[in-house]
């Protein structure tokens, strides 16, 4: 009996327990391939027996793929190719290390999907050629390409070229065998009609009027001949293009605002690198009031605005139907400039009842002029509540005078200081203020 409370007590719930994590290890095990070691954000390959003969992938429903950020392989000798599709579920890979193993070909499309890889190592693999299309769309601040028996042609002048153009004073010592089988310093390497090619664009004014249309032209040149094609970002106007060999067109139409500043390239490409030619397009137009919000309060009262534009329009405040005077107490005050859209506001120091009315914003340029208008409330008139109507009766606003307000004069009708000096029926004077 004793035996019996024994085993299904505490200890028979602490045996269940290390039965369910070794469970839970051989599951994770299972979603790590042979002789690797997994982690959430790591795979390490380096054991060669009985080692990989394809590149690691993480199993169904284990760790997701996107976390994995280091993949390190060395000594896997039958790990020859990576594929179009081996590497593309790794999408936050940052390091990739093959070393001392059996690599040979990389397919030209395998790291398009991994944008935020940085180091690339594939020291002592058995790479006669690669392509430079593997990296172009790679911002890589590593390749390390040593130990590889790459064979002398045009195919591996990019990396070359790439030596001689790095910022780093760190050089690889790289070697390609030439036909006799010769060990050749990569550095001293010469193959004739082999070289950068070159772009040339030719556009007229790129300063245009927004729905108009306007056309590109460009040439390329060098040897090998190279590819022309146009690099147009995410422009919103419709365009097309046509190339032929070494020429090429590109066709805007119905352009629009929202292009003005962008950059549009031709590109010229062939195995040995790239070479592009660019503009920037300005597009004028006439103003956009895209946004006015009533008053917020912050260090100072501020009426919030984004007027779109270009040239640049002129802005001009109404205040009640006539045009507001800015001073260093109201004043509109830009704070944002984004190529053609501008962020401000029309900025009130301490503004009173008195300020309270109709803001109206006017943006005019030569293209034309859009214009908004918002009711602003500050405070309630002296011994009524603040949510009282502000449009106080004629009486008692005559009662205050037309004197100044607190932040100075606004419209360009209060320009006169009524007098002081004010007699009652009785005869005694006093003093209105």
């Amino acid at each position: 009996m004793s035996s019996w409370t024994r085993w299904h007590g505490p200890a028979m719930a602490r045996l269940w327990g290390f039965c369910w994590l070794v469970v839970g290890f051989w599951r994770a095990a299972l979603a790590c391939p042979t002789s690797c070691k997994c982690t959430a954000s790591r795979i390490w390959c380096s054991d060669p027996s009985p080692g990989i003969v394809a590149f690691p992938r993480l199993e169904p429903n284990s760790a997701d793929p996107e976390n994995i950020t280091e993949i390190y392989i060395a000594n896997q000798k039958r790990l020859e190719i990576i594929n179009e599709d081996d590497v593309e579920a790794y999408t936050g890979l940052k390091n990739l290390t093959i070393v001392d193993s059996g690599l040979k070909f990389v397919a030209h499309k395998a790291f398009l999907k991994n944008s935020n890889l940085q180091h690339i190592n594939f020291t002592r693999n058995k790479l006669t050629s690669l392509s430079r299309k593997h990296f172009r769309h790679l911002d890589l601040s590593e390749l390390i390409l040593v130990g590889n028996p790459f064979t002398c042609s045009c195919d591996i002048m990019w990396i070359k070229t790439l030596q001689e153009t790095k910022s780093s004073p760190e050089t690889q010592d790289l070697y390609c065998l030439n036909e006799s089988g010769k060990n050749i310093p990569l550095a001293n390497l010469q193959i004739p009609n082999c070289g950068l090619p070159s772009a040339n664009l030719a556009a007229p004014n790129l300063t245009v009027e927004e729905g108009r249309s306007i056309t590109l032209s460009c040439s390329v040149a060098g040897d090998p001949v190279p590819n022309l094609y146009w690099d147009v970002g995410n422009l919103v106007s419709k365009h097309m293009n046509e190339t032929s060999h070494t020429q090429g067109s590109l066709r805007i139409t119905n352009i629009s605002a929202d292009d003005s500043g962008k950059q549009i390239s031709c590109v010229a490409e062939n195995l040995v690198g790239e070479d592009q030619d660019s503009v920037n397009l300005t597009v004028h137009f006439a103003p956009t009031i895209t946004f006015l919000e009533s008053p917020t309060s912050d260090h100072h009262w501020c009426i919030p605005f984004t007027v779109k534009g270009n040239p640049k329009p002129a802005l001009q405040w109404f205040y009640n139907g006539a045009i507001l005077n800015e001073s260093k107490y109201i004043c509109t005050k830009i704070h944002v400039t984004n190529h053609t859209e501008y962020h401000g506001c029309l900025q009130l120091d301490n503004p009173t009842h008195m300020n309270n009315g109709d803001y109206k914003l006017v943006a005019k340029n030569e293209y034309g002029k859009d214009e908004k208008q918002i009711s602003a409330h500050f405070m309630g008139w002296p011994g009524i509540d603040d949510g009282a109507n502000p449009n106080y009766p004629d009486v008692i606003y005559e009662d205050y005078g037309t004197a100044a307000n607190d932040i100075g004069d606004t419209t360009n009708r209060s320009n006169e200081i009524p007098s002081t000096d004010v007699a009652d029926k009785s005869g005694r004077e006093h003093l209105s203020v």
